[in-house]
């Protein structure tokens, strides 16, 4: 059974004492295959290394909406920096943050469009983080119509699912929709057509049941497959297979 996790942060710090670890981990448990999602601008050359060092791993290049206060990148500047990283598979995270609320929701916003611009020209997909701003990034979503990305680490209703699919984008779930109070997003998790499924940790954030209040590793993704899985009356195995073929879809290939 070969997992693909659809978005963690292997390049961050909470990794350094064990990384070689973590990643032997993975491949005792089938995930062979991960995007390594940027949070900033600044260690792209760190996620490049880790992308070039592993077979089946991808890298994208963004700017969290709570990350790097001052930053104010235009699609310009995003698009002059994608030259330097031509093997990148994605554009992001990008999105509305507006539960911690470090960066002003207008700046938030501009951002999110110079990345979608940046995507467009690049035809490259959006990894989009919608937190309590559902209205804003659908809203900014629907005016510039992204050809393809992901709602990653998807937290909301039915409603907002169905409104990103509408726009042709899929859906992805993390450790949350394990935890047991969380009954009407895995509902929502049934209902997300199967071609366009992913699943991912966001590690090392969100560890799934029944590891919550661990640091999460892209290995847990399994436990985020079985209870898609279990919910939707289907076999691991399966879930898997459709999963990992819908992130290498997704991600053109390129991992």
């Amino acid at each position: 059974m070969e997992l693909f996790d659809s978005h963690c942060h292997l390049d961050l710090p909470q990794f350094d004492a064990d990384r070689n670890a973590v990643l032997a981990r993975m491949a005792q448990v089938g995930v062979t295959r991960a995007m390594v999602v940027a949070v900033d601008l600044e260690h792209l050359d760190q996620l490049q290394a880790l992308s070039d060092a592993h077979p089946g791993f991808g890298f994208s290049l963004g700017l969290h909406p709570n990350h790097e206060v001052d930053k104010e990148p235009d699609a310009a500047s995003l698009l002059a920096l994608a030259r330097q990283y031509p093997t990148i598979s994605a554009i992001g995270e990008t999105g509305l943050d507006y539960f911690r609320h470090q960066v002003e929701p207008a700046l938030q916003q501009q951002r999110l469009r110079a990345h979608l611009a940046a995507a467009d020209a690049l035809n490259l997909p959006v990894i989009i983080h919608m937190r309590e701003a559902d209205a804003d990034t659908l809203r900014i979503l629907r005016q510039e119509r992204p050809a393809s990305g992901v709602m990653h680490c998807f937290s909301s209703d039915w409603a907002a699912a169905e409104a990103a699919l509408d726009l042709g984008l899929h859906i992805s779930f993390s450790g949350n929709v394990t935890f047991k109070r969380n009954d009407e997003l895995r509902q929502v998790a049934t209902k997300v057509p199967l071609e366009r499924l992913l699943i991912e940790t966001d590690s090392p954030y969100l560890a799934p049941m029944p590891l919550r209040g661990k640091r999460n590793e892209p290995s847990f993704v399994r436990h985020v497959a079985e209870a898609i899985a279990s919910a939707r009356g289907m076999a691991v195995a399966e879930l898997a297979e459709v999963t990992t073929s819908n992130a290498i879809r997704l991600f053109g290939g390129k991992i």
